[in-house]
């Protein structure tokens, strides 16, 4: 069978950050999405990336297989937006489970409708970034965007006992007003296998990048926000039962 081939940007080792123990994280390339804090603006197009087949990722993969295993971890699928490339994600997320290899997704949940259940059986875990919580809000953080496709994809993860790993990007004038942390606590709370809700604080170490492109970064002026309004974000998840980070 001939080899699926994908667009990737990068690839990285990670530990403690895109999932449980030591990773390998594979950055695909390409984002329906133009989020306004997006700290790797170098991932929105496929052409961004080089072309490679599953069969030389999962080489890769391969040499990294045993020490990540050992910690406890595996391989995370990210991007960018890894399911614009559904069939090359299918065929790594079927490789690794193959090999015992814990695999995550981590994705908006935007395109959740193009991974079917087929795909989804070989994700152990998926990382949800739930942009926001309503849908003028979602917009005009995305810009290209709405928030329905991902409550739909959180609702689906859930009746298939999928878990999941909510993340909230938190940045002061954009995403913080109460009752926007409301309405993303309420849909991470009514979906039963949400394990964590990892609250992010917002920074611009991605500005550089934006500069390099010839890209003007939307919150160059915005600060990361304050410890009181971290404080206040993580009580208001906690209050709907929700374990934060």
């Amino acid at each position: 069978m001939k080899s699926s081939v994908g667009s990737l940007h990068s690839f990285d080792i990670s530990t403690g950050v895109d999932g449980p123990g030591t990773r390998f994280v594979a950055f695909l390339a390409g984002c329906p999405l133009r989020c306004q804090y997006c700290h790797s603006p170098d991932t929105w197009f496929r052409r961004s990336g080089k072309p490679i087949t599953a069969d030389a990722l999962m080489a890769e993969i391969q040499r990294y297989e045993r020490f990540i295993k050992i910690s406890g971890g595996g391989v995370t699928l990210s991007g960018g937006e890894p399911l614009q490339q559904t069939s090359f994600v299918r065929s790594i997320l079927h490789s690794c489970h193959s090999k015992g290899i814990h695999t995550a997704l981590d994705t908006s949940g935007f395109l959740g409708a193009r991974a079917d259940d087929s795909l989804l059986a070989d994700v152990d875990l998926v990382l949800l970034d739930i942009k926001s919580g309503d849908e003028t809000t979602y917009r005009t953080v995305t810009r290209t965007g709405r928030l329905a496709p991902t409550a739909a994809f959180a609702h689906r993860l859930g009746d298939l006992g999928k878990p999941i790993w909510v993340r909230f990007v938190l940045v002061p004038g954009l995403t913080d007003a109460v009752p926007n942390v409301e309405a993303v606590a309420a849909l991470a709370a009514s979906v039963p296998t949400v394990e964590r809700v990892e609250v992010l604080p917002f920074h611009r170490l991605g500005v550089g990048k934006y500069e390099a492109l010839g890209i003007p970064f939307p919150l160059a002026t915005t600060a990361a926000p304050a410890p009181e309004l971290l404080d206040r974000v993580h009580a208001q998840f906690r209050d709907h039962g929700l374990t934060v980070y």
